[in-house]
């Protein structure tokens, strides 16, 4: 797709680019063509192996119980509007509450094949898909959770982010690519999307003529995980699409095809060599016709303005209502400290909401819940809802002298826990509760984690420490760059954890490294409490648990979970 024929849609709506005619009955037909497929599978005109990879364009997976169907939420922004659809579909054709994933999309587990239609067409109504989710294509692109609202935002990722989900829809030469390929773009020179552990990363920083991008390719995790390289510096605007043509291109000649778990651009990247990658991505680029693929400036900007922009005119006295509410109310002096983020207007806060409850299963919202978050969104935050990929949702523009009545709404559906970036704040994927993929079930010990350090008192003295659990290999819960990671392996049937520490997502991003053997789930959870207590003993003043094992090594930790066994 060129520049050029980059869609513009009808009104946009706050947060989030407005579909126009074109999206709308693109979707329609998929819609009604996918309906024709479903009936041809009950009717056994066609066979699972025939249905499948159709059935994966439209978002459904077959799990252990019954189908999986994951609901793109592009960049992870929804509106009001979206959100109550997304709970009707809870109530009427799940259990009654879906699941908030780390590609900022969300899951409902227990599908009906037949139901799968009528789900899709009320989805396309609110202007929603299942459109790349899954399947060997371009993944929905992620971004950051505060995008068009953080104080050190360079430029807004949703724009070229979008820019992006067009590109890539559809996109005639990567229909069919080795493998599954995922995208984050970071506005901000600090990482909040993981982007070294993505095929292609974007990260924004400040250049001689305005923003421009850093480019890393070839990171993941799963089997073999990788910290991306650092491909290209400075990528101007105008050549994005171009120069991520040419990267997608190179990987889709050669990378490999005749091994699942060697087809990822990881894999290419490595085998190759950096440079010899880049020297192939050059080249592809010189050989573009540059001019079909360039984004001028009038062209991002007219984006730009498909995107709503609230009006930002919080009271001049804001600030001051804040901290006297925080002055008089300690526990929400406690969860302004931990659940919100600067922001870039004056009056003005982002707030985030947990959907990690104390011993309960992250990411998971009920549909009063998602109606809750709905409701509150269009009196406190324009109607504008976000999902960031740690599984929890933002409100990104509250007044903050109103922030005081949003958190006592919060309170009242069960949604103020004060444990942002802290022990509590668990990723997990749902492990073999669910995925016939798993080894391990992830949710157990998540929950009993999170029943362990419900103390806020404790969270907060123990500080920045993320845990992030996988029930496989496949590392969905981000394990690898987890403070703490926990792995679910299989012991001739039984279920074990294997501890890696020293994991990090951010710019300093890192590998856990293996601690030891592999634990049963009990001694798992006693073990992470040996773990935090070593380091309360041993940090220096402002240090993390990242910092004072980076600093002190694996063998202090190591002695804390062993040493007794």
């Amino acid at each position: 797709m060129s520049a050029e024929t980059l869609a513009t849609p009808d009104t946009a709506p706050v947060g989030h680019y407005a579909y126009d005619q074109v999206d709308r009955a693109f979707l329609h037909d998929r819609v009604e063509q996918f309906r024709d497929q479903v009936a041809r599978r009950l009717s056994g005109a066609l066979s699972e192996d025939e249905f499948k990879p159709l059935r994966l364009m439209n978002g459904l997976y077959l799990q252990l119980h019954a189908y999986m169907l994951r609901v793109a939420i592009p960049y992870g922004i929804l509106d009001s509007r979206q959100m109550r659809e997304l709970a009707h579909i809870a109530r009427t054709y799940d259990r009654d509450y879906g699941h908030f994933t780390t590609r900022q999309n969300i899951q409902f587990n227990w599908i009906r094949l037949e139901d799968t239609p009528d789900i899709l067409a009320r989805l396309a109504a609110v202007d929603m898909h299942a459109i790349q989710t899954s399947g060997n294509c371009i993944r929905n692109v992620t971004c950051d959770q505060f995008a068009g609202a953080a104080v050190d935002e360079l430029l807004d990722p949703r724009v070229h982010a979008e820019i992006l989900r067009q590109w890539s829809t559809l996109h005639p030469e990567f229909s069919f690519l080795p493998r599954k390929f995922k995208i984050a773009i970071s506005g901000s020179p600090h990482d909040r999307v993981a982007a070294r552990f993505h095929d292609i990363g974007l990260v924004a920083k400040p250049g001689r003529h305005g923003t421009v991008f850093d480019v890393f390719v070839g990171g993941g995790m799963g089997r073999t995980p990788i910290v991306g390289v650092h491909l290209r510096d400075n990528l101007p605007e105008e050549d994005l699409l171009a120069y991520l043509e040419a990267m997608v291109r190179v990987y889709n000649e050669y990378g490999r095809r005749d091994n699942i778990y060697k087809a990822r651009i990881k894999i290419l990247v490595q085998a190759l060599g950096a440079e010899a990658y880049r020297e192939k991505v050059d080249a592809e680029f010189a050989a573009m016709d540059r001019a079909r693929y360039r984004l001028p400036p009038e062209t991002v900007a007219a984006i730009r303005a498909r995107f709503g922009t609230p009006v930002l005119d919080a009271p001049s006295d804001a600030a001051d209502r804040l901290a006297e509410a925080r002055r008089a109310d300690a526990a929400f002096d406690r969860w302004v400290r931990t659940n919100t983020h600067p922001h870039r207007a004056a009056g003005y806060i982002s707030a985030v909401i947990s959907l990690k409850p104390d011993g309960g299963i992250p990411g998971d919202a009920t549909s009063a819940q998602l109606d809750t978050i709905a409701d509150l969104a269009e009196r406190f935050s324009f109607g504008e809802i976000r999902i960031s990929h740690m599984q929890n949702v933002v409100l990104g523009h509250v007044r903050q002298d109103q922030l005081h009545a949003l958190w006592r709404e919060l309170g009242g559906a069960g949604l103020a826990s004060a444990n942002i970036g802290l022990i509590g704040d668990i990723i997990a994927c749902p492990g073999l509760d669910y995925c016939s993929l798993a080894n391990a079930r992830s949710i157990p010990i998540a929950q009993k984690l999170s029943a362990r350090f419900a103390n806020p008192a404790l969270q907060e003295r123990i500080g920045d420490l993320q845990i992030k659990i996988s029930g496989c290999i496949n590392a969905c819960g981000h394990h690898h760059a987890g403070h703490i990671g926990i792995l679910g392996v299989d012991k001739k049937g039984e279920e074990f954890f294997q501890l890696t520490l020293g994991g990090s997502a951010g710019n300093d991003a890192a590998i856990g490294q293996i601690l030891g053997p592999a634990l049963p789930e009990d001694a798992t959870v006693d073990a992470i409490a040996h773990l935090v207590d070593a380091y309360l003993v041993h940090r220096t003043e402002g240090e993390r648990f990242l910092d004072t094992y980076r600093r002190l090594g694996a063998a202090l930790f190591k002695d804390a979970v062993y040493a007794l066994a």
